[in-house]
């Protein structure tokens, strides 16, 4: 299976907290082979039903690997580019250039990535989604690992399956 994966692009989730969150992105990963990486402490048990149904049974399909740590993550995948993924960024998802080996890089529901983490970039290599109604915080974490995730995508013109099925 491992050799059916683009591997254009990956996503990290770095310290999930909602399993249905989890899953519906585990199962957009599953569509795209686009590696998933979970990475930190996270609010559930992957084996949890609620994570388990949120990506049906496609879970056999998804290249998932899950690291201890950012620091754990990094040694052992060696990413060649980290984009972070923030409300705090400085970039539109749209006007940023995505290359092959990027990691989008997404924070927990709660709190994001945070400012530590946020600080080891320069505020135009952090991209955020964006959104018309001030009251609104964000987005929810699987519509924006999506929305990410599709335009990288189409910029690196990774076409994937278009025959109705």
């Amino acid at each position: 299976m491992a050799n059916d994966y683009i591997n254009k692009l990956a996503v990290a989730l770095v310290n999930p907290q909602i399993p249905q969150n989890t899953g519906s992105i585990a199962r957009t990963c599953a569509a795209t082979k686009t590696p998933l990486h979970l990475i930190g402490q996270l609010g559930f048990e992957v084996s949890e039903k609620n994570v388990r149904r949120a990506g049906l049974d496609y879970w056999p399909y998804v290249k998932l690997s899950q690291h201890e740590d950012w620091d754990s993550f990094c040694s052992s995948e060696r990413p060649k580019r980290i984009v972070p993924c923030s409300t705090k960024g400085a970039t539109v998802h749209h006007d940023f250039s995505f290359k092959e080996g990027d990691v989008l890089t997404f924070g927990s529901e709660t709190t994001g990535l945070g400012e530590k983490f946020l600080s080891k970039f320069n505020p135009e290599e952090i991209i955020r989604i964006p959104m018309d109604q001030i009251e609104v915080r964000s987005l929810n974490l699987s519509n924006a690992v999506s929305i990410v995730l599709y335009e990288a995508r189409r910029q690196l013109e990774v076409k994937g399956r278009t025959e109705l099925t």
